[in-house]
């Protein structure tokens, strides 16, 4: 099997997406560039708790695919846009958490600056405007959107997060569900964010700023 590591390692973060209540059965998407600079990304109409190296698609920047066994995602063409715009990143997780996903459509931002940590992992969040799933004018709109940022919102939609690693681009996507919870609470009790010159801080601490 070809890049059967790299594929391994795009399963068992799917399972553990799965797994952590952050997509459904049939939900979502995760993708890690290889280092030929092919792309693995998981195939369509596949289990997510069950996901192996043989259900993890592989296709050329260019969208050619290398396991023509396999169904391709309807989301590849917007992970390839993505990596198209940010050569900086090497991962990709595309997922429907419950409460991020409520505000997608919802009129109210998520608030990142209720604690550090989020602030810190995954910074501000972009909004990218609806257009049907697994079309060109959707991948154009998130490749767009995405970059100068590494979290998107996708209108009545879904989330997308990006890292330079699988494991960096899970942690975003898992802090952003967090923060999501965080902002609802704070509607029904008092919270504070942080200061701006708090945020300034952490921006230096990240190496943002």
């Amino acid at each position: 099997m070809i890049y059967e590591k790299e594929r391994e390692q795009v399963a068992a973060f799917m399972r553990r997406l799965y797994r952590q209540f952050l997509t459904t059965t049939s939900g979502g998407n995760i993708s890690c560039r290889l280092p030929d600079g092919n792309i693995a990304v998981t195939a369509s109409q596949s289990d997510k708790a069950n996901q192996q190296a043989a259900t993890v698609g592989v296709v050329t920047p260019d969208g050619k695919s290398l396991t023509p066994e396999l169904k391709l995602s309807i989301e590849t063409g917007l992970h390839l846009a993505i990596y198209r715009v940010r050569p900086d990143i090497g991962a990709i997780v595309h997922a429907h958490p419950v409460t991020a996903t409520f505000f997608t459509a919802a009129d109210e931002p998520i608030n990142m600056h209720l604690t550090a940590e989020a602030y810190a992992v995954v910074g501000e969040t972009v909004r990218i405007p609806y257009a049907l799933m697994g079309t060109p004018e959707l991948a154009a709109l998130a490749a767009e959107k995405m970059r100068d940022c590494d979290c998107g919102l996708m209108d009545n939609h879904g989330v997308i997060t990006v890292g330079k690693t699988l494991l960096s681009a899970f942690d975003k996507m898992e802090l952003l569900e967090c923060a999501a919870k965080q902002t609802l609470m704070a509607c029904s009790l008092k919270a504070h964010s942080l200061t701006p010159a708090q945020l300034l801080e952490l921006d230096r601490f990240v190496g943002r700023k």
